[in-house]
């Protein structure tokens, strides 16, 4: 017999599994890991560098950027810092719409994450199911921003914008018949609200479906069940927040611990597993849809109640309105200031965390005065997930390092900002 001999294996950078540009240097014996030795750095853009350079409300955009996938959420950490800052009283229905979107972006990423973890396990379909809802959440970003991912909605104060009366709708085209075209735009007559109102009332049997392929199927079972287990114990030495601590058993969410904007007003449970393992993350992640959907429906009935302004009328800080700035000299002072020069925070620091789809997303903003930040630093989730890839994937095959990739839901914008 030929002498058998550990070998070392390059997993990625440009790997279809690795959710980004994550080098993974892989000790083998034969088909098991021994060890795992994750690398990060080449999609590195400097974010937090580029935001000290920049006025405030420049380095919003750079928050979509960070995750791709969870946009408004990152935006929210990085406004609540500036308006914890300057003491801002922010509309309670700006506070409304914010969570409602939160809960949209909850959606977004847990059907990103859905799509993309079946696909890399082998499962084709819900990969084509998921993308079909997404899509539809994407238009409500769309609709309220203008962009269908970097949205840059969030603003110190409030939203950019209130919720439009009008959903844009599909046109006719020589691939479309009339009555298809109908059909498709049957749920698009009236406003933002009717449209989000009538997709949570169908969401939760698309939920229905994508369980249905999948939280029984003998090969998903086999494939997640006991792969990856974290104990409660080490999860919280390991710095998991979000589902990878939740799954854990650990029944921890700043929503509910800590709540911000508006959420001490709603009602939703936190799920939360019982092992551990890959499996429990994702049954968990799929009942976190369920109660976000029960979270929009909450701000919906809020909000259709409820008219009034969405952002602060503090025009230090808040743009006047258009109308004002043409026949008012000092609102046109007031805009020329804010978009040249920007505002400056008072000197002092603070710590903004939200519960992001993925974890505990935290933005620390350190000022001294000046009109841009001192110091910008992203406490981003999945940083502390990939930390524990070698934990993790110890002892398994290597056709589990795709699945542990992916129950980790690691993105990397926010990993290697």
């Amino acid at each position: 017999m030929s002498e058998m001999r550990n070998y070392t294996l390059n997993f990625g950078p440009q790997h279809p599994a690795a959710h980004g540009v994550l080098r993974l240097i892989l000790e083998m014996d034969g088909e098991v890991v021994e060890r795992a030795d994750p690398h990060i750095g080449l999609l590195h853009r400097g974010t937090e560098k580029l935001a000290e350079s920049k006025p405030y409300n420049q380095s919003i955009g750079y928050m979509d950027r960070l995750d791709y996938v969870s946009m408004m959420c990152n935006e929210h950490a990085y406004v609540m810092a500036i308006e914890t800052m300057l003491g801002l009283e922010i509309p309670e229905r700006a506070q409304y719409i914010r969570v409602m979107f939160d809960e949209i972006t909850r959606i977004l990423n847990h059907l990103m994450w859905l799509g993309t973890h079946a696909l890399d396990v082998g499962a084709m379909s819900v990969f084509l199911y998921a993308f079909r809802e997404r899509e539809k959440l994407i238009d409500c970003y769309e609709a309220v921003s203008g962009s269908r991912m970097h949205a840059t909605y969030y603003r110190p104060g409030g939203v950019y914008r209130d919720l439009p009366d009008k959903m844009p709708q599909y046109l006719e085209s020589k691939l479309r018949k009339a009555k298809e075209l109908e059909e498709m735009n049957a749920n698009r007559q009236g406003s933002l609200l009717d449209f989000i109102a009538d997709f949570a009332a169908n969401f939760p049997d698309s939920i229905d479906q994508y369980s249905n392929l999948l939280t029984d199927n003998r090969i998903w079972k086999q494939r997640l069940v006991n792969i990856g287990i974290v104990t409660p114990e080490r999860a919280m030495q390991l710095g998991f927040t979000g589902p990878m601590l939740r799954g854990s058993g650990i029944e921890w969410d700043i929503r509910k611990n800590e709540p911000y904007s508006v959420y001490d007003k709603m009602e939703f449970d936190i799920p939360v597993g019982v092992t551990g393992d890959s499996y429990d993350r994702y049954l968990v992640r799929m009942e976190e849809m369920r109660q976000s959907t029960r979270i929009i429906e909450q701000c919906i009935t809020w909000l259709r109640a409820n008219p009034g302004p969405v952002m602060s009328d503090d025009h230090k800080v808040a743009p006047p309105k258009r109308s004002d700035m043409k026949d008012d000299m000092e609102s046109l002072i007031h805009h020329f200031k804010l978009f040249t020069e920007g505002y400056c925070l008072p000197e002092g620091e603070v710590y903004s965390a939200i519960e992001h789809p993925k974890g505990e997303f935290g933005v620390y903003l350190v000022s001294d005065g000046a009109n841009k930040p001192y110091r910008v630093k992203m406490r981003a989730p999945g940083f502390a997930h990939l930390a524990a890839m070698d934990e993790m994937a110890r002892g398994h095959m290597l056709s589990d390092v795709v699945t542990i990739i992916g129950t980790q839901d690691i993105v990397f914008g926010e990993i290697d900002r």
